[in-house]
């Protein structure tokens, strides 16, 4: 029962079932509402998630934009994705939001003050509203903005929140379901248009006048690393990470540039002390925020990393990328450009997805679908993507 949800654990499955079933019947549950303009005058935006959920969004955002470009558009997102949306050219403003489910070591906004913060987006009269995360609890949150019509997925709960449901496809990428969901308001004519493929992310130059200095001391080649998985369950071995930034290196006469925030320093650290001594290295950990981290990356030869935010934003500034998978599924998560390949190892259990509740037999040591991804493998999709962009 309940399968429908898109919730691994059993448990919490059934609770936010029969949540919905109880709102379904009660007089929460709402009805389609005609009362939207044609053209509507303001819009309103959740993506409360992390780096690469708000990158992932970019096509469907392009895609609203060009359909209703007159409107005033706002966007909400947690605290850690501020800098980066308000370099967004298709959206009018940006507010933080740091839901409790999602901080992760941030300040989060507790249910009270969230609560009230939501029920003030009234005052705007929104036409229009979108959450593109599927969650029970952000379904409640947006439909106290008061939009007469809300859209959203009930994957995770909450569909009587919702005015119109857009299908989700376990199958496709994320990218492709957020833009499922803004085709699910559009007129038919609209449907399969046509979108602006520029990039809807503005580095200004200011940010890139901070950084020329580092940018200067790194030179060309430069391969990037990104050790730090974000979470335990996606983190491949470091001192492999430095092994092959090692071999790259060696045959390319490149530097090493470590990235990572603060909390990544023990990851990046273990790296650090298994490259040798004799190669260049920039440690650019915790130093760089979400724009300069951009333009840096925008700077290297090549990315090798694991499934993270900071993969999706090099594939944003049309960075090669070597990205290590693990239980995460590549069609569903893979980056965004032709200039990439995914290094992965097919077993049993993988790719699972299970990434929030990883399964028990996983935790506390590095999973068996990353400890099967070997160091020769990273360096051959390495060296056969530069090939492939004439970087030999």
């Amino acid at each position: 029962m309940f399968d429908h949800l898109h919730i691994h654990n059993r448990a919490e499955r059934w609770l936010v079932g029969a949540t919905d079933l109880a709102l379904s019947v009660g007089a929460v549950i709402t009805r389609r509402s005609t009362a939207i303009p044609h053209q509507p005058t303001r819009i309103l935006l959740l993506r409360l998630e992390r780096i690469g959920d708000l990158l992932m969004t970019l096509p469907a955002l392009l895609k609203l934009r060009a359909a209703f470009p007159a409107a005033t558009i706002d966007l909400v997102v947690g605290s850690w994705n501020a800098s980066l949306a308000r370099l967004l050219t298709v959206v009018d403003h940006v507010e933080t939001v740091d839901a409790p489910w999602l901080a992760r070591g941030h300040q989060e906004t507790g249910y009270l003050k969230l609560t009230r913060q939501a029920s003030r987006w009234r005052t705007a009269q929104y036409d229009l509203a979108f959450n593109f995360e599927g969650d029970i609890r952000s379904n409640a949150l947006m439909a106290l903005c008061g939009a007469p019509r809300r859209v959203g997925f009930d994957i995770k709960g909450g569909g009587a929140f919702l005015t119109d449901r857009a299908t989700y496809d376990r199958q496709a990428h994320i990218a492709t379901n957020a833009v499922r969901l803004v085709d699910t308001i559009l007129p038919h004519s609209q449907d399969s248009g046509a979108t602006d493929d520029s990039l809807p992310l503005v580095i200004p130059e200011s940010v890139r006048t901070q950084v020329e200095d580092v940018l200067r001391q790194i030179g060309r080649p430069a391969i990037g690393i990104h050790a730090s998985g974000g979470r335990a369950i996606k983190q491949w071995d470091p001192t492999r990470f430095a092994e092959a930034a090692t071999r790259l290196a060696r045959s390319r006469g490149a530097t090493i540039v470590l990235t990572g925030s603060a909390e990544d320093r023990a990851e990046v650290d273990r790296v650090k002390t298994a490259l040798p001594s004799d190669l260049p290295v920039a440690d650019l950990s915790g130093v760089l925020d979400l724009p300069r981290l951009a333009v840096i990356l925008e700077h290297l030869s090549l990315f090798i990393t694991g499934d993270t935010g900071p993969m999706h934003l090099a594939a944003a500034m049309g960075t090669p990328i070597v990205a290590v998978f693990g239980p995460s599924d590549p069609t569903n998560y893979g980056p965004l450009t032709s200039r990439s390949r995914v290094v992965r190892v097919n077993i049993w259990c993988s790719p699972c997805n299970q990434i929030r509740r990883p399964p028990s037999r996983c935790v506390g040591h590095v999973p068996d679908c990353l400890v099967g991804v070997e160091v020769d493998q990273v360096v051959a999709a390495a060296n056969d993507l530069l090939a492939d962009q004439g970087m030999e």
